[in-house]
């Protein structure tokens, strides 16, 4: 054989591996709302917004030390690491040997009892020619996993620094319900005291000394309550820390709050829709996309026949002196072709689970998308409808207020009865906790918006 007509095959082999078989991607056509003004990406730091120091520091300690979040980059070096194993798939693989073996042959066979010794060493070399483009697929493939693990990393990082924001408002919330109830408890206390001296001395009746009995063991009762809600969600929110088990129970630093927390700029109605696209969970849902319509390629490609080359460079001596001697010296090259002829239709049913899994993952690429326009613009709606129960419930607290310090006057003046300040007490109290209730909705409608929008907003 000559030298071209053993290079030939190689040249044509090579010229044919220059096209992967396989549907190439391309994003699918979706019907997307018409884009808006100019808006600047997200930003990554969202949080900031709030101007609170303390929540920064919590949210900072979330994204070093959650557990999930040690889960999902373990899982982007796991998906690396096997995209570096496709890559080597492509390049041709050398091994050495080294083997050293002593032999003594039957007494029955033709060189009876004689001793033999055979010492090698080998360098091998193998390399499966990519014509057909299988192991670029599985490559893109591989490439595409790494995206969907790095994707869902960002999309962790987003879902807990939302989650670590709203548990903190949450905790500000009751907070701020607890300090509500106890002063309630403190006025109603001194009340009560006010109530049995004007009964001791003959001026109230024992009705509103049993009144006033009842609302401040109400408020008392409240008081408890309120407290295990604070215990409890500073442990939930240890949790997300990444905090120890000893830790768990030690205080969370509290910041602003809820009235004195700053509120980030004004959201437009309108944004425009690759705003959405950017966001983290849709790219996963789309490499999966990706790596699903590259392993199509790589379910037809076993269709194909699978080429070969290998080849060994040694030497081999009965003698270790002689071991690396010309004459010891030995080589080999061959060339494999293996194509399939009767498998019972596996390939066939090979490729028809690519296409499915692909089917799966374009429509789970579809409904990502879908879920994040709703998500946006639910958490429009309602950012403004907390903002205006928020302002609903204030003007309700001021009037409230005033009722309440009107009834007094009325009551000291003998113009009602007691039972009018209790209830002007217990609407304010009742209205207090709704206010911060409110609070607390527009401030996790706030971070909702954030989470749906992929991060953050700016002003472009």
């Amino acid at each position: 054989m000559t030298l071209k007509q053993a290079v030939l095959p190689l040249l044509v082999a090579t010229a044919l591996s220059a096209c992967a078989i396989g549907p190439d991607y391309q994003r699918p056509v979706l019907e997307l709302p018409q884009a808006a003004a100019n808006v600047a990406p997200v930003a990554a730091d969202w949080w900031q917004g709030f101007a609170d120091p303390v929540l920064n520091a919590t949210v900072d300690e979330a994204l070093r030390y959650n557990r999930d979040l040690v889960q999902a980059a373990a899982r982007v070096e796991e998906a690396e690491a096997a995209a570096g194993i496709a890559r080597a798939s492509l390049l041709p693989e050398v091994n050495g040997s080294i083997s050293s073996a002593r032999s003594r042959a039957s007494l029955y066979s033709s060189g009876a009892g004689a001793l033999g010794n055979s010492r090698q060493a080998m360098l091998n070399a193998s390399w499966e020619l990519d014509v057909w483009g299988k192991l670029r697929r599985e490559r893109e493939a591989a490439l595409a996993d790494v995206s969907t693990s790095a994707n869902l990393l960002v999309a962790a990082r987003l879902s807990l620094s939302s989650q670590v924001a709203k548990t903190y408002f949450q905790l500000a919330s009751y907070d701020a319900q607890l300090a509500s109830a106890r002063g309630t408890l403190q006025s109603r206390e001194e009340s009560l005291a006010l109530r049995k001296k004007r009964f001791n001395g003959g001026m109230t009746s024992e009705l509103e000394l049993r009144q006033a009995e009842a609302e401040a063991a109400a408020a008392r009762a409240v008081v408890p309550q309120l407290a295990q809600a604070v215990t409890q969600t500073e442990h939930a929110l240890a949790v997300l820390l990444g905090r120890s088990p000893r830790a768990i129970a030690a205080n969370v630093a509290r910041g602003k709050g809820l009235a004195a927390l700053a509120e980030p700029p004004q959201i437009p109605a309108a944004l425009p829709s690759d705003l959405l696209l950017r966001r983290a969970d849709v790219a996963a849902a789309e490499s999966r996309l990706v790596a699903a319509n590259a392993r199509i390629g790589v379910a037809r490609a076993a269709y194909f026949p699978s080429i070969s080359l290998s080849a060994g460079l040694g030497s081999v001596s009965s003698s270790l002196s002689d071991l690396f001697s010309g004459p010891a010296q030995t080589w080999n090259f061959a060339a494999g072709l293996t194509a399939p002829i009767f498998n019972a239709g596996r390939i066939a049913a090979g490729v028809d689970v690519a296409n499915a899994r692909q089917k799966q993952a374009l429509a789970g690429y579809e409904k990502a998308v879908q879920q994040a326009f709703a998500d946006t613009l639910d958490a429009l709606s309602a950012v403004s409808a907390a903002r205006e129960t928020e302002a609903a419930q204030q003007a309700q607290l001021t009037a409230l207020r005033e009722a309440l310090r009107l009834a007094r006057l009325r009551y000291d003046n003998g113009y009602s009865s007691y039972l009018d300040v209790l209830d002007a007490e217990r609407g304010v109290f009742q209205v207090e906790q709704a206010l911060s209730s409110a609070r607390l909705a527009r401030l996790s409608a706030v971070v909702s918006l954030y989470a749906a929008l992929g991060g953050g907003w700016q002003q472009g």
